[in-house]
C-alpha cells in the first residue's frame, strides 16, 4: 500500500471518528450530570431519578440531526431503594417500531421483576459487563437489540460512579441503518474496499455491498491486528495502524474502538 493510500485511510478513519465523537461527548455530559445528581441523594429512588433522566436525554432524542435513537440510565442492582432492577430508558420517535402517529419519545417498557418469565438480567450483557470490568466507556455491537428494538444497534455505555462505586451506567443506542446513512458516503469516497469493524471484527458498515452488518469480517491476520484495539479501549487510549498479510491496512478510528479496514 502506498503512502498516499495510507494517508487517505487515516483521513477517512478520522472522518469516521468525527461522526462518533459527538455521541461520546453527549454521553459523557450525561454521566457528569448523573454523578452530580446522584451524589446529592442519600436514598436514590426511581420515582425521583426517572424524571431527571427523562429531562437529561429528551432534548437529544428529539433533535433532528442526532444519531441517537435511545438513551438513559441503567441502575446497578439494589442501588435504587424502590426498584432493585431498573432501566430508565427512552426511545426516540424515529424508532421504526413506533406508530407514525406517536411523536416525541416513549419509555422503554422493561420487565423489572426477576421472578417474571420475561425478565432479563442486564448485568450479563456486554454493554454492562465490559464497562463494569474496565471502568471505561464501551461500544457494543452491532447486534440485534432484542431488549429494545429487534434491529441492528450499536450501544455505547459508560459507568456512573458515586463515592468511587459504580451505581449504574448511562448510554445511548444508535441504529446501524442510521449510522450507515452517514458513514457510507465517507467510505465510498475513499480508494479501495473500506469496511468499518468493531474491536471483535464485526462489520458496522462497508463499501462492499455483499458484506452483511453484524457478520465477522474474515481476513487473514485481522484478529491479531485488532487485539491491540481491544486493549487500547480498556485502557482509554488510541492504538496504531497495522498492516495485514494480504496488504490491507487496519486504522483505528480515534478512540471510538472502531477500526477502518482498507483493502
Amino acid at each position: 500500500m502506498t503512502h498516499a493510500v495510507a494517508t487517505d485511510a487515516a483521513t477517512v478513519a478520522r472522518r469516521i471518528a468525527d461522526v462518533i465523537d459527538p455521541v461520546f461527548a453527549v454521553i459523557d455530559s450525561w454521566r457528569d450530570a448523573a454523578e452530580r445528581r446522584l451524589s446529592s441523594d442519600a436514598e436514590p429512588r426511581a420515582a425521583s431519578v426517572d424524571p431527571f433522566v427523562h429531562d437529561l436525554v429528551a432534548a437529544e432524542l428529539v433533535r433532528a440531526e442526532t444519531l441517537i435513537t435511545g438513551a438513559g440510565f441503567v441502575a446497578a442492582p439494589g442501588y435504587l431503594v424502590d426498584a432493585p432492577w431498573h432501566l430508565a430508558w427512552w426511545l426516540s420517535g424515529r424508532s421504526p417500531f413506533q406508530a407514525e402517529a406517536a411523536r416525541g419519545i416513549r419509555r422503554l417498557d422493561a420487565e423489572s421483576d426477576p421472578d417474571a418469565e420475561s425478565f432479563r438480567d442486564y448485568t450479563t450483557l456486554e454493554w454492562w459487563r465490559v464497562p463494569e470490568r474496565t471502568g471505561s466507556r464501551h461500544l457494543t455491537g452491532p447486534y440485534v437489540d432484542y431488549l429494545c428494538t429487534d434491529d441492528y444497534t450499536v450501544t455505547i455505555t459508560t459507568p456512573v460512579r458515586v463515592d468511587g462505586e459504580m451505581v449504574g451506567l448511562v448510554g445511548a443506542d444508535v441504529y446501524v441503518a442510521r449510522l450507515e446513512q452517514v458513514l457510507l458516503p465517507v467510505l465510498r469516497g475513499a480508494g479501495g474496499t473500506c469496511t468499518i469493524v468493531n474491536a471483535s471484527g464485526r462489520i458496522v458498515a462497508s463499501s462492499e455491498t455483499h458484506r452483511a452488518t453484524g457478520a465477522l469480517l474474515r481476513l487473514d491476520g485481522l484478529a491479531e491486528a485488532l487485539a491491540p484495539l481491544r486493549e487500547a479501549e480498556a485502557a482509554g487510549r488510541v492504538t496504531d495502524a497495522a498492516r495485514l498479510p494480504g496488504g490491507g491496512t487496519v486504522v483505528p478510528c480515534g478512540d471510538t474502538s472502531l477500526a477502518l479496514v482498507v483493502e
